[in-house]
């Protein structure tokens, strides 16, 4: 483009005009006709779908976008009714065709105070369960598990906070599975006490500058002498508050290193490394000069044995591994995993040293095995991923109701709940160690064969026609005005049935003039 501009002295914009003028008249003379009329058969049931759920858009939204294009009907009471509907055709718990072992991630969530109660699967992050409910107390938590059991969803323990009625009705409900406190929770006083002695350095050291700059502009001699005992105060009070942030935050990140599952040679840690480790280093964080981490540490201290249990965990995995493997090749595979599990906690170049890392102890322990070499490295992978010592992933369905609560100003209905926790098991992620697969398919390892809005359109009309057979009302029979036909050999049922299935897809694209 740039050589044909010089070569006849027009300008660049002009010549990609007459190209897109060519081009336009190029394809309205010689391509297919294009109608701008829809079919009559176009149905937006997917649009709907795709807009509330994927789209995150609110149902005024979704009545503006339909009214902006002519397509009817668009009512907000319509689209709410058909939404309400939908969600009406799913569940609120999980289907599965026989009995699975599960590892709980179990949170509550709150719209306008009313409590969502809802359980993840820590593995696939599929959501067993999500419900509207009326508290938070003890005996709901219990009939939620419970309900979850009867689902054929057996429970080998749960991660969570320390919520009292969480906590409670789960040993009610589940008294062989093993609770795992949420370490993010324990530890996340000291990270945010942590981010306050940032702040405060921060402001001490711009408090220093304009002690400087009073200083410098400072003219007598008396002056001189007070702006100078001024900066020697600042100047003593930012290093005091840089010196504590620094050692709070130097000893937080080898906090961080020793609650991960192995040393950086790649031993896995003891449940009594790791308790001779933490003491250490709680006893470290309380001589930093800081009065409030005192009060921070009290409650760390005496939750030491519940922090400790993932630990138990990868002790016995340690065992089950050196049974199979010489220690070398255990080390060289739990690092490959360890590094490949931080990588998708990184971004830029910490991402890629990970990767790097993790490929280098895969080639040495391929090197060692040989044709052993992958079955070895997939159960080694799957072992630690069996893991787990917080309930974050929890956290993950809170952002994804959030937008539906803010555009639905915190008024969300059990309908909704249901469609979400749809959408959510049965789409595919887009990146992560996830990327291509959905929760559902994780959880069962068989493939979805087609996509969500697929599905969920499938599973509303396999319940219209369930709910056909239940129930067959009397048919009115209209005369037909053409002349007369003979009358169908068909099953009142199935009569039924039919009627029902064509009002459930009234949505047509709609032209005004055609109308």
């Amino acid at each position: 483009m740039t050589q044909i501009a010089q070569d006849y002295h027009i300008s660049r914009t002009f010549l990609y005009q007459l190209s897109w003028a060519a081009k336009h008249h190029l394809e309205e003379l010689f391509s297919d006709p294009q109608y701008l009329i829809e079919p009559s058969d176009f149905l937006l049931e997917p649009w709907i779908l795709v807009l509330r759920l994927e789209g995150q858009c609110s149902i005024p939204s979704i009545s503006s976008i339909f009214k902006h294009f002519d397509y009817q009907p668009s009512s907000v009471g319509y689209l709410s009714q058909y939404l309400k509907d939908y969600g009406r055709s799913v569940p609120s718990t999980l289907r599965v065709a026989e009995k699975k072992m599960v590892f709980y991630l179990s949170d509550e969530i709150f719209a306008i105070g009313v409590p969502i109660l809802v359980t993840l699967e820590a593995q696939s992050t599929a959501i067993l369960k999500i419900e509207l409910a009326s508290d938070r107390s003890a005996e709901t938590w219990e009939a939620h598990f419970k309900d979850l059991d009867k689902h054929l969803f057996h429970s080998i323990g749960m991660a969570s906070d320390r919520g009292v009625g969480l906590m409670t009705g789960y040993q009610a409900a589940c008294q062989d599975g093993r609770w795992v406190c949420d370490q993010f929770h324990e530890f996340q006083e000291l990270f945010h006490r942590c981010q306050q002695l940032e702040r405060k350095a921060y402001g001490a050291i711009g408090k220093e500058m304009e002690a400087v700059e009073l200083f410098h502009n400072a003219k007598s001699e008396a002056n001189l002498q007070k702006r100078l005992e001024q900066y020697e105060r600042s100047h003593q009070a930012c290093e005091q508050a840089m010196a504590r942030y620094d050692q709070l935050s130097l000893l937080l990140q080898w906090l961080r290193e020793t609650l991960h599952l192995c040393s950086p040679l790649g031993r896995l840690r003891t449940v009594e490394g790791v308790r001779s480790d933490l003491i250490y280093l709680l006893d470290m964080i309380q001589e930093v000069d800081d009065e409030k981490l005192a009060k921070r540490l009290k409650p760390i201290r005496s939750h030491l044995d519940d922090i400790l249990v993932p630990f138990e965990q990868v002790e016995s995995v340690h065992g089950e591994l050196l049974e199979l493997m010489s220690e070398p090749i255990v080390d060289a595979l739990v690092l490959a995993w360890h590094h490949n599990h931080l990588s998708y906690q990184s971004h830029g170049q910490k991402k890629h040293a990970h990767q790097q890392q993790s490929q280098q102890w895969l080639d040495f322990a391929e090197g060692l095995l040989d044709d052993q070499f992958e079955p070895r490295k997939v159960l080694v992978f799957e072992k630690l991923d069996t893991v787990v010592k917080a309930s974050s992933l929890v956290e993950m369905v809170n952002s994804l109701l959030r937008p539906y609560l803010n555009s639905s100003k915190g008024q969300i209905t059990q309908e909704t709940l249901n469609l979400i926790m749809f959408y959510h098991n049965h789409r595919r992620y887009k990146g992560g160690r996830r990327q291509g697969k959905a929760p559902i398919e994780l959880l069962t390892g068989e493939a979805l064969p087609c996509d969500w809005v697929d599905l969920l359109m499938q599973h509303k009309r396999e319940a219209s026609t369930k709910a056909c057979e239940t129930s067959s009302p009397a048919l009115e029979l209209v005369p037909n005005s053409h002349g007369p036909t003979s009358p169908p050999q068909t099953a009142p049922d199935q009569a039924t049935c039919e009627s029902r299935a064509d009002t459930d897809h009234p949505w047509q694209a709609m032209d005004k003039k055609a109308a």
